[in-house]
């Protein structure tokens, strides 16, 4: 499917009334893990979209370019609030926070196995472990505090069990910076999966800074707050893959184009008639803003949109399914990588003097602290072991002990 060939509605015609803007929300009992995936991931495309689109508006003296800009973004605004509204009153937000990780293990995963440059490959696969840990962390908060299960909200379609121990992800600042991609000469699918994972990430750090403080008790206060510092790394981690010689209007080429990409791909899956529709109608809409998009490259940087998205027509479309072979392969192959400046090495090649280890001792020096740590302790103290759902034993030796959680490794 190539969007640039179908034929665009009126930009206005995007425009909702109330009755459409208020959705028909999901059942939380019966929802497919994926539709609310989908839900949850749309609600960060449009989140990154508005978010773009003030910062251009602030960063441009030209009030006709705005008023476009204003325009396109007003309906986004509606798409957020329409998507997010998906989200049922009696859904908690821990419970949604299942679906946040559900969402960064099985994206992360599916955009690594079908990305074609290795350094944004092993980009995604590092923080994949690390996204894959924060799913095992809140699930036994989930379980102590609730006593539901995660595997109820995620039925089986990922494994819940350690990954790289959030304790050891804490890094100093200077190491979550990447090289950029040179998006002249970077496959397509390159381009989405940045962008795409950059959008994901950012929710996530956003949901957390906000929700975190709310929860009922300090433990998961203090385990919201931990989670949300290394949602901040990733967002960095990620960012910086972006290619920073993109103008603004080509930046919002593609901005909208990977929205056309998203919508187009999750109509095609989608088994909720209620989300497919609209999944559909926002699609309609961003073919519009794509268009217009392309319209404003050509006004106001004299170039064809085939210079920024050669072709145009979309590559494999995004279809989430499970992934828990390849999550357990890239477990068993890098649990003891950490990141050193723009590349990644095992923890035991880091110099004594290295920056990661000032901060872990910064950070991290009084261990029964951390609130990672303390959640599954407690769980283990009143339970006598931690909660799993594991499709097969952890592949790591030293994460399989479900009495004691291990704070050593990939730290020391």
């Amino acid at each position: 499917m190539n969007p640039f060939e179908i034929k665009p509605i009126n930009i206005e015609d995007g425009i909702m009334d109330w009755a459409t803007l208020y959705p028909t929300a999901y059942n939380k009992q019966t929802v497919d893990p994926y539709t609310k995936v989908r839900i949850i991931l749309m609600n960060g495309i449009e989140v990154e979209s508005a978010l773009f689109k003030h910062q251009f508006h602030r960063n441009c003296q030209n009030n006709d370019l705005r008023r476009e800009l204003a325009l396109s973004r007003r309906i986004e605004q509606q798409h957020q609030k329409r998507v997010n509204w998906l989200k049922p009153i009696d859904e908690t937000p821990l419970e949604t926070t299942i679906g946040y990780e559900h969402v960064a293990v099985d994206l992360t995963a599916w955009l690594a196995q079908n990305e074609p440059n290795p350094y944004v490959r092993q980009a995604l696969d590092f923080a994949l472990l690390e996204d894959f840990d924060h799913l095992y962390r809140y699930a036994n908060l989930l379980d102590m505090d609730a006593q539901i299960p995660a595997q109820n909200l995620v039925k089986s379609y990922v494994d819940i069990t350690p990954g790289r121990p959030t304790i050891a992800e804490h890094r100093f600042a200077y190491d979550s910076v990447r090289s950029p991609v040179d998006f002249k000469t970077a496959d397509i699918r390159t381009k989405l999966n940045t962008l795409i994972i950059t959008s994901a990430e950012q929710q996530t750090m956003n949901f957390y800074m906000n929700i975190g403080n709310n929860y009922y008790n300090d433990l998961g206060r203090k385990l919201y707050q931990e989670i949300a510092m290394i949602e901040e790394q990733h967002v960095s981690h990620y960012g910086s893959l972006m290619d920073p010689r993109c103008t603004w209007l080509e930046n919002l080429l593609l901005h909208e184009y990977m929205e056309c990409y998203l919508y187009y791909s999750f109509y095609q899956d989608e088994l909720d008639e209620n989300v497919k529709s609209i999944w559909g109608m926002h699609l309609d809409h961003e073919i519009a803003h794509l268009h217009k998009a392309a319209a404003l490259l050509m006004q106001y940087e004299s170039k064809d949109w085939q210079q920024v998205i050669p072709g145009g027509a979309f590559p494999k479309l995004l279809q989430f399914h499970d992934t828990r072979d390849y999550v357990r392969q890239i477990l068993g192959q890098q649990i003891l990588l950490t990141a050193n400046r723009e590349q990644y090495i095992p923890v035991s090649g880091l110099p004594q003097n290295h920056e990661f280890f000032f901060y872990q001792d910064r950070m991290n020096h009084d261990v029964n602290a951390v609130a990672s740590h303390v959640v599954v302790a407690r769980h283990q103290e009143k339970y006598g072991v931690d909660y799993r759902a594991e499709s097969q034993t952890n592949p790591v030796q030293e994460l399989t002990d479900r009495t004691a959680d291990n704070t050593q490794i990939a730290r020391r």
